[in-house]
């Protein structure tokens, strides 16, 4: 038990942030994190006392990392040409792409002329997960059950959402439920909700694949259960992921070596009209759902975050830390898309 009480994740590069030690804060490096149990969180820094180096554990409560800079927003994407859907039976599956520069689909329907960096998006990302951990604290010491839905199309990202929101939490209090069998039914997982002081995200497995890829189910009833276990005390936040049809295609062939689609892949992207109309049945039959423009991942995943935790009051939450989700990027299902 010593060694779950204890249990640390180190990080891979040292994070700049400050410590408040002697009535001053000091500039000091982040190293890592331990959980102690019942929701509360230490962190590993490094800081310079007296001049000399020194490796410390502190709560969580006497670091702050360095406040958000906000660069100015990228120009709107107004003038991308959507990249032609090939043909079938064209050497999308038998044939080969040779390897190399990624094809843009991801300008589709993308308001943004470029993709976010890796270094911006990981500055963002870890001081979002700083709230993800005060809310996890807050969770914990009220009492609170959280569930987080996720779905979306195949490739649409929810996986890599669910890795930066469970990276540094304490395992024993967050559980993910991943799809079973495909044929699961069609009504949320009453056993696997979360117990007071957890937080459960289900990827692509609250419906299941019949509701989302077809449309069928009684989904009204799903509704009203939703309603009920709203009522009843449980925090539920519902996230839709989307993603263009083009790049859809491109994910799934990069999954691939030299880009080769399988069969499996093939019917995936022929089924995309129907996908669509059961994507439009379940968003209008089970609200309220919040749509993530998902084709560029890293920007996708930062601005679903920030959902998360925009739509929950925990203690200590920094406002100007989390933010306003990007209307750009995250909308109301039922709201019209915005323009660019």
């Amino acid at each position: 038990m010593a060694g779950e009480e204890h249990r640390v994740a180190s990080l891979a590069h040292p994070q700049p942030a400050e410590l408040h030690l002697d009535g001053a804060w000091l500039p000091a490096g982040v190293l890592g994190w331990r959980h102690d149990g019942a929701g509360r969180c230490r962190v590993r820094v490094r800081v310079d006392v007296a001049g000399a180096p020194r490796v410390v554990w502190v709560p969580l409560e006497l670091l702050r990392l360095p406040g958000p800079e906000v660069p100015e927003r990228p120009p709107v994407h107004r003038a991308a040409a959507p990249v032609p859907r090939p043909r079938p039976g064209a050497d999308v599956g038998a044939g080969r792409r040779a390897p190399g520069r990624r094809p843009e689909t991801w300008r589709e329907d993308h308001p943004y002329d470029g993709l976010m960096g890796r270094a911006e998006s990981e500055v963002q990302e870890l001081r979002l997960q700083v709230e993800l951990l005060k809310l996890q604290r807050w969770a914990g010491a009220t009492g609170q059950r959280v569930a987080v839905v996720l779905e979306g199309r195949e490739a649409a990202g929810t996986d890599g959402l669910v890795r930066t929101v469970t990276e540094h939490l304490d395992p024993r209090r967050t559980r993910v439920v991943a799809p079973g069998s495909p044929s699961a039914p069609v009504r949320p997982s009453l056993g696997a909700l979360p117990a007071a002081g957890e937080l459960v995200l289900f990827d692509r497995s609250w419906y299941g694949r019949p509701a989302v890829e077809t449309g069928t189910g009684d989904l009204r009833a799903v509704a009203a259960a939703e309603q009920l276990l709203v009522a009843g005390g449980l925090r539920l936040v519902k996230l839709w992921f989307s993603v263009t049809r083009g790049e859809q295609r491109t994910r799934l062939a990069l999954r691939r070596d030299g880009y080769r689609l399988t069969t499996a892949d093939l019917a995936v992207l022929d089924r995309w009209d129907a996908h669509t109309a059961a994507e439009e049945t379940v968003l209008a039959a089970t609200p309220p759902w919040t749509v993530v423009r998902a084709n560029d991942e890293p920007r996708a995943r930062l601005e679903a975050v920030r959902h998360v935790l925009s739509a929950l009051d925990y203690d200590g939450r920094r406002d100007d830390v989390v933010g306003t989700p990007d209307p750009l990027l995250v909308r109301a299902a039922s709201a019209p898309v915005p323009v660019t």
